[in-house]
């Protein structure tokens, strides 16, 4: 009895031991789970985000005030989505964002929101990739080809500093937007000046700006070189254009206006600007038998050089890069002031044209206009009084 009374302690005693050492012993450390590919992919310091994937910068922008692009490669069809960003996000371009090809109408890129900050780092390019699509057609037809980077409802905000080369079609589509500046941007499509066996070029229809039904846009610092307008303003109003140079392409353009759901472009004004190697060089172009308003337009400090059709140009005739020659009074040119525009145009280019139709381009002042070379032109009609052609 003793023994088993012993025995029985003993349990005791052990079970006892056995109980503390097991509340004594450390908790076993916690599984942690293998990270996704997502999150492989984000490499996040506090609200920082790094992507090197386009997707998910898409689907995870809105946990971000900083976001770094590093080599993204967009898939064939899909957009780089950066719309409807948080207020005041910093974005910032690294390395080559490159995009994989498809017929599609894009856009390749796309932003919109308020007080966003939208630059690139030292080294960095967005290459659009734009011989594939290529094919001297443009947006007129062939292989269908998407526009590359819709500014779309964006409000006080800044793009600066980026370096785009090759788009496929139209560059910046800058549209909805309210005091948004752009500047200091480098567009690049010099590539596109190879010829197809019919000497034409191939890029086309590679607008550097066009901009639509925006208000107070600031676009200063721009190098162009493309195969069509380096700015397009096709409506919207308080709109700079300065110190630009713009080559290769079709000049400094107000218009086409006309046809669109917007056809008012007025206070705008384009300066200290050196257009060269163009086919124009100040050009405002009313589409025919349309409705619409064009005022308040100031061209001041305009250098030219290598223009091969116009060194000025004024028509109230266009229909898609073939005019008429009849001009319509449907979309009035007035308050036009054209000052100290000088250069020269090639051998076989017109200094002047003005095409307006009867009493609907008025109040113009035109001072300091000096263009050599070519030759004056004998069809101008509808000039208003203070112009000259």
């Amino acid at each position: 009895m003793v023994y088993l009374s012993n025995k029985k302690a003993i349990a005791g005693l052990l079970l006892g031991a056995g109980a503390h050492m097991a509340a004594a012993a450390p908790a076993a450390p916690a599984v942690t789970a293998a990270p996704s590919l997502k999150d492989a992919q984000i490499n996040k310091r506090g609200d920082s985000c790094t992507f090197s994937d386009a997707s998910a910068a898409s689907e995870s922008k809105a946990s971000c005030a900083t976001i770094i692009l590093s080599d993204i490669t967009v898939p064939a069809g899909e957009t780089l989505d950066l719309s409807d960003l948080n207020d005041n996000t910093y974005v910032e371009f690294q390395g080559t964002t490159t995009f994989e090809y498809d017929e599609w109408k894009g856009p390749l890129v796309r932003f919109s929101g308020s007080g966003l900050t939208i630059t690139g780092a030292d080294g960095h390019s967005l290459d659009g990739n734009g011989a594939k699509w290529w094919d001297g057609e443009g947006s007129n037809g062939g292989v269908t080809k998407p526009k590359f980077f819709y500014a779309h409802d964006l409000t006080d905000s800044t793009i600066s500093g980026l370096n785009i080369k090759n788009t496929p079609v139209q560059c910046f589509s800058v549209n909805g937007a309210e005091n948004l500046v752009i500047e200091n941007v480098t567009i690049d499509n010099t590539d596109g000046d190879e010829t197809n066996s019919d000497g034409d070029a191939l890029g086309h229809n590679t607008d550097a700006f066009d901009v639509g039904s925006s208000t107070g846009v600031t676009i200063k610092g721009a190098t162009v070189y493309n195969q069509d307008d380096c700015l397009a303003v096709n409506s919207g109003e308080n709109i700079i254009f300065t110190g630009g140079t713009c080559s290769g392409g079709h000049g400094l353009s107000i218009g086409s206006v006309g046809g669109r759901d917007d056809n008012t472009v007025s206070n705008v004004t384009i300066s200290d600007t050196t257009v060269k190697d163009s086919q124009n060089g100040v050009r405002i172009k009313t589409v025919y038998d349309a409705t619409g308003e064009v005022s308040d337009i100031t061209y001041s400090g305009i250098t030219l050089s290598g223009i091969t059709k116009y060194g000025i140009v004024i028509e109230q005739d266009y229909e898609n890069g073939s005019p008429t020659g009849d001009p319509t009074t449907g979309v009035p040119i007035t308050g036009l002031s054209v000052s100290d525009v000088t250069g020269s145009v090639s051998d076989d280019a017109t200094q002047v044209y003005i095409l307006c139709g009867d009493g609907s381009c008025s109040d113009w002042t035109w001072s300091g206009v000096s263009i050599t070379g070519g030759e004056a032109s004998d069809e101008c009609s509808g000039i208003p009084d203070g112009a000259s052609c």
